[in-house]
């Protein structure tokens, strides 16, 4: 059994979902990934990571509009804003979705459904870099 560590740089381009689905199958090629696990971790606190509908754009407009109701910019009841009115609320959103996910690697690919993509879930109004570590064990 071996590990493989790597990291990925993912831009957004503001709050929704960001695929990065061809990178990670691209490095899993590279390393001649084939069964194992994969796991991917974001290191960052105002953006997180999903498992999401692959296929229609609706899904990540209307996640954006979900959390957008639940969790309210400027919302006066956060004390932190250092960043701006978005900040807070995106380290809740973090909160409330994930910062790691494990995928199964078999036969060299990542046992996704059909419709089954990886996204960035961009929490902040502005565009940012974000940094996931990679971690593959495995044969």
């Amino acid at each position: 059994m071996r590990q493989i560590h790597g990291t990925l740089e993912v831009r957004t381009r503001g709050r929704g979902l960001h695929g990065f689905t061809r990178e990670v199958a691209a490095w899993l090629t590279r390393h001649e990934a084939d069964r194992g696990l994969l796991t991917v971790f974001i290191q960052h606190t105002s953006a997180s990571l999903l498992v999401q509908e692959n296929a229609d754009p609706d899904v990540g407009a209307d996640l954006d509009r979900f959390f957008s109701a639940l969790v309210k910019d400027g919302d006066p009841s956060f004390a932190h804003d250092a960043e701006g009115p978005d900040d807070m609320p995106a380290h809740v959103r973090a909160a409330l979705t994930q910062t790691s996910l494990s995928i199964p690697v078999v036969d060299g690919a990542m046992a996704l459904g059909t419709w089954q993509g990886l996204y960035v879930f961009e929490h902040r109004l502005a565009a940012h870099t974000r940094r996931l570590a990679l971690h593959y064990l495995g044969d």
